[in-house]
């Protein structure tokens, strides 16, 4: 991705399964909700996401270590004009016993 191009979910959902190998994950592009907001580019994506994932790297970490933790993951698209991120976490459920 180069460096003038606004992130997309594609390009966050590749980074977050790669780096957090997550059991479950879903990004959203929530940016046209955001007109008028700051951090918004005039193409209306690629500015505000949403992301909700389940990854074994969360299990016995706090929301806040859990949160640096994606952050961490996707630091260089914040540098490249990702402006907002939320974050929803949650550890693997375990597959009941037969």
């Amino acid at each position: 991705m180069s460096a003038d191009l606004s992130p997309t979910a594609a390009h966050l959902q590749a980074r977050l399964q790669e780096r957090l190998i997550p059991t479950a994950l879903e990004v959203i592009d929530e940016s046209y909700q955001h007109a008028g907001h700051a951090g918004v580019n005039a193409s209306g994506v690629g500015t505000h996401f949403r992301v909700r994932l389940a990854s074994p790297f969360f299990t016995g970490k706090s929301r806040v270590a859990r949160h640096r933790l994606v952050y961490d993951a996707v630091q260089d698209f914040m540098d490249q004009g990702l402006h907002a991120l939320a974050i929803e976490t949650d550890v693997p459920t375990p597959s009941p016993l037969p």
